[in-house]
Parts: structure tokens; C-alpha cells; sequence
């Protein structure tokens, strides 16, 4: 069971003073949680690309190479990469880079992403949304596959046999498809064979364990062992010393980032009766203890069948001494509790 870190590198006007951090700081604060978490033990730390204000990292390869060489062990990767707007072979370079730069650590998670800037800014038209992605895949795949690539699709210039470099480290380079929990993309990733994240933010978790299993039989089906592909979460969490102090101090940054996103989207406003419902052991929302944000991923295990799990933190801005504690203490008191009993449950259930 891997665990992990995502950011979309917030910042968003702190909702207790209305400062508003430079996005140059945050970048370094992103590189310092880096370096702490991979000096903690955590396996993964994510960076999500977003062309908009309110984020700061609009190249996720790049924040990550500022921390490759100050880290050892930690995997890093995009969270997600908006292929669809993206260059793929540009895409792979990057990626090939950071790779080159942490010794064979860089991965890729290939996704849709949540919000459209980056349509009108790089020139693309929404109604092709779903065919520039599929595209877009089906070309960084090629050049994952072969260091020479002839390609022809609708949207980019062909390339005629060319070489596209540096060369990754890793045979192959990672690459995930993230996931808002729709059959077709779980179905795509399983008949690709390729690792499923899943972005699970709203709900019940449990109401995704059978997209799992749709993606292990899709896997299946097209030849490939489901038990040889991971599974990962994208989930957001808080830990501190406590239940209460750790649901006190994140849930105004959230309440303030869901209604603003809620504004644009036409979402009811978030209270902190939804973000209640949302914490308890059966909700979406990893906020509490280390005790009890622990059993909540080890449920979330046995129920969904994730093997990776990434808790996104902050959820808007937050204080980043509050945000490195929460950090440090995922790393050193959560992950030991989950990874020992997901241990002694899979050697129970060896097919699970």
C-alpha cells in the first residue's frame, strides 16, 4: 500500500486574513513538502497542472525537478498532466527529464483535469475534448513504446519517423490515467493496461469499488493481469493530533475553496454539516487523527481496492507550518499503522 501526497499548489486569498500568497513562494513551500515527505518515508507526491490564478503550477515536471535531486526515494508525478491541451511529445520530454534528473522516479497521470483554461489559452476547440485526448494518448503511448515515432492523427502535425528524446530512465515510463469515476475512462485504462487513479472526493468510496472491478475485467479481457495494476486514490484529507483539531483547522479553507468552485458550477453552498457527513468512516473526506484517518484508508483497501492512496492537502490556502505538521505526521504515524495491517490482510487474502 503506497502513500502519498497531491497538491494543486492553492493560492487562493487566506480565509482568515485575505492575504494572498505569491504563487513564486508557493512553489518553494511545494518543494520543501517534497523534500519533508520523501525524508519521511512517503512513497508518492503529486502536483497537479492548472492554468488558472488561484494555482501556481501550471508545469507540474518542473515544480517536481526543483525537488528531484534534494530527494532520494519518493515517486513523483502529475496529478494530473491535462493531456488533452498538451503536447504529448512535449508531454514525454518532460516527463523523460525528471525522470533522468530523479534516477528513474518521474510518472505521468494522464487526465481530462477538472477545469477548461487551458482550451482557449493553447488554441483548442471544447467540442473536441474527448477526441484530443484520446489522440493525445494514443501518441504519448507510441513514444513511450518506441524511441522513433511515425504518427498521423486529427489535430497535431504527423511525425515521420522521428526521434523524440531524452530517454527515460524507466522501461517503460509510468504512465496512469486519472479518473473522475466514469465507466468509459476506467474501461480505457483496464483495455490499455494501464494504472487507474481514481479521484475520489464526494460520496461513499464504497460506490467505486465496482468501477474497480469493471477496470480489472476490461484489464482482463484485453490480455492483461489485473493483479499486476495498481489502483490509486486521489482523496482529501488533514491530519492532526486529534478528530476535532484537525476538522477545525481545514475546514475553513475548504468550506471557502468548495463554494467558490461550487459558484462557477452551480453547486448548493458547502456547510459544515456536508463536511461532517463527509469526514465520518463511511465519507470521502481522510480529516481526523492519525488513528482514525489510518482505519479509513486501510477500510478503503479492503472496500475499493486501492493500492495507492494520495491525500490532497491544503484544499485552498493554508498555513504551511500547519500543512508540513500534517505532512509529518501522515508520513510517520498514519502510514505505519496502514501499511502493517494492509500487509497482514493481503497475506490473508493474497487475490484481493
Amino acid at each position: 500500500m503506497e502513500i502519498g501526497i497531491s497538491t494543486f499548489v492553492d493560492t487562493s486569498p487566506d480565509v482568515h486574513t485575505g492575504e494572498v500568497i505569491s504563487h513564486a513562494q508557493r512553489l518553494r513551500e511545494i518543494v520543501e513538502e517534497i523534500v519533508l515527505a520523501d525524508r519521511i518515508g512517503l512513497d508518492v507526491y503529486g502536483v497537479g497542472e492548472h492554468h488558472r490564478e488561484d494555482f501556481a503550477a501550471s508545469n507540474p515536471a518542473v515544480v517536481l525537478a526543483a525537488a528531484a535531486p534534494m530527494t532520494t526515494r519518493i515517486r513523483l508525478t502529475s496529478a494530473v498532466t491535462v493531456l488533452s491541451s498538451a503536447d504529448p511529445v512535449r508531454v514525454f520530454q518532460d516527463f523523460a527529464t525528471l525522470d533522468g534528473l530523479s534516477n528513474g522516479r518521474a510518472e505521468i497521470m494522464a487526465g481530462r483535469g477538472s477545469f477548461i483554461e487551458s482550451f482557449p489559452l493553447f488554441g483548442f476547440d471544447l467540442k473536441d475534448y474527448e477526441e484530443l485526448f484520446e489522440e493525445n494518448l494514443e501518441l504519448l503511448l507510441a513514444i513511450r513504446a518506441s524511441e522513433k515515432v511515425s504518427w498521423r492523427g486529427g489535430h497535431r502535425p504527423a511525425i515521420h519517423n522521428l526521434g523524440v528524446y531524452p530517454r527515460p530512465v524507466q522501461q517503460p515510463l509510468p504512465v496512469w490515467i486519472g479518473s473522475g469515476g466514469t465507466a468509459e475512462s476506467v474501461i480505457r485504462a483496464g483495455t490499455l493496461g494501464l494504472p487507474l487513479a481514481l479521484a475520489i472526493i464526494g460520496g461513499s468510496p464504497a460506490h467505486f469499488a465496482p468501477l474497480v472491478q469493471l477496470y480489472k475485467k476490461a484489464a482482463a479481457l484485453a490480455g492483461h493481469d489485473p493483479s499486476q495494476l495498481p489502483v490509486a486514490s486521489h482523496s482529501h484529507g488533514f491530519v492532526w493530533d486529534t478528530d476535532e483539531e484537525a476538522a477545525n483547522l481545514f475546514f475553513p479553507s475548504t468550506q471557502d475553496r468548495m463554494n467558490v468552485l461550487g459558484a462557477e458550477r452551480g453547486w448548493g453552498r458547502y456547510t459544515r454539516a456536508n463536511f461532517d457527513a463527509a469526514r465520518s468512516f463511511d465519507g470521502a473526506l481522510y480529516v481526523g487523527s492519525p488513528e482514525t484517518v489510518a482505519q479509513k484508508i486501510i477500510h478503503l483497501r479492503k472496500q475499493v481496492g486501492v493500492t495507492r492512496f494520495l491525500m490532497h492537502v491544503p484544499l485552498g490556502t493554508m498555513p504551511h507550518d500547519e500543512v508540513m505538521k500534517a505532512i509529518e505526521l501522515l508520513g510517520t504515524k498514519v502510514a505505519p499503522i496502514v501499511r502493517e495491517e494492509v500487509a497482514k490482510w493481503e497475506a490473508e487474502h493474497p487475490s484481493a
